[in-house]
C-alpha cells in the first residue's frame, strides 16, 4: 500500500481526482484517504504546510500499515542552472536546514541529533525525472542569508515537508519518495508573485506524471 503525504488541498486534489475512495477518517488531526488509485492500495493524508504538520502526516500514514511513503507538490528552485519552472524532479536527498546544534556539537547545520550527516537518503524509484537535493526548512521567504545558506549545504530545491518526513520514514523503517515540481526560482523576482503565477502550471504537470510515478513504485 502506498501512503501519501501532501501539504495542500490542491495537492492532493491531483490524486484525489483519480482516487476510488472507500473510506474517509480522521488520524492525529488528519484527513485520511483510504482507497485505490492507478490500480493500487492508496492512503492518503493531507498533512497542512510545515514540518510539525509533514512530521504528524507521515505518522498517520504509516499507521496505516503503509509499505512506502511518496510526497509529492510543488516547490521553489534555488538556481536557473539546476531548476526549470515545471518542470519535475526526484528528490535523492533532502536536508532540514532550519535544524542547527552546531555551536553545540560542532556538526553541519541540519544533521540531526541521531545522525552523523546533514542529509538523508530518500528512496529512488526508476523514474526519469533529474535528481536533486532538498532544503526543508518552515519558511517561505526571499531571504538572502536562508539562499545563500541552501547553496552552501549544497541543495537544488527548497520547500516545506520532505525533510521531515524523511525523518519520520527513516526511523520507522519504510522507505520514502519525493517527486517536486517547480513552482518559482530563487532570483527571477518574488517568489511569492512566481508561486502564485505558476502555481497551476506546475501540479498540472505534476499531475501527468501520476500515473508513471505509482507504477514506478514497488508494493
Amino acid at each position: 500500500m502506498i501512503g501519501c503525504v501532501i501539504a495542500m488541498d490542491t495537492e492532493a486534489e491531483l490524486l484525489l481526482e483519480s482516487m476510488e475512495i472507500e473510506n474517509i477518517r480522521t488520524v492525529f488531526g488528519k484527513p485520511v484517504y483510504i482507497g485505490k488509485a492507478f490500480g493500487k492500495d492508496v492512503v492518503l493524508v493531507v498533512s497542512a504546510e510545515g514540518k510539525v504538520n509533514a512530521a504528524a502526516g507521515a505518522c498517520a500514514a504509516i499507521a496505516q500499515g503503509v509499505d512506502v511513503v511518496l510526497n509529492f507538490g510543488v516547490a521553489g528552485g534555488l538556481t536557473p542552472e539546476r531548476t526549470e519552472v515545471g518542470e519535475v524532479y526526484l528528490i535523492e536527498k533532502a536536508v532540514q536546514y532550519d535544524f542547527d546544534l552546531k555551536q553545540l556539537t560542532g556538526k553541519e547545520v541540519g544533521t540531526l541529533p541521531e545522525e552523523t550527516e546533514n542529509f538523508l537518503p530518500l528512496c529512488c524509484p526508476p523514474l526519469p525525472y533529474p535528481r536533486r537535493a532538498l532544503g526543508t526548512g518552515d519558511r517561505f521567504d526571499d531571504s538572502a542569508a536562508d539562499h545563500a545558506l541552501l547553496l552552501r549545504l549544497g541543495c537544488d530545491v527548497r520547500e516545506m515537508e520532505a525533510g521531515a518526513i524523511a525523518q519520520v520514514c527513516k526511523y520507522a523503517g519504510v522507505p520514502f519518495c519525493s517527486v517536486k515540481a517547480i513552482s518559482d526560482v530563487y532570483g527571477s523576482g518574488s517568489t511569492t508573485e512566481q508561486f502564485q503565477k505558476n502555481k497551476k502550471r506546475a501540479l498540472l504537470g505534476l499531475k501527468a506524471e501520476l500515473a508513471e510515478i505509482f507504477a514506478a513504485l514497488e508494493v
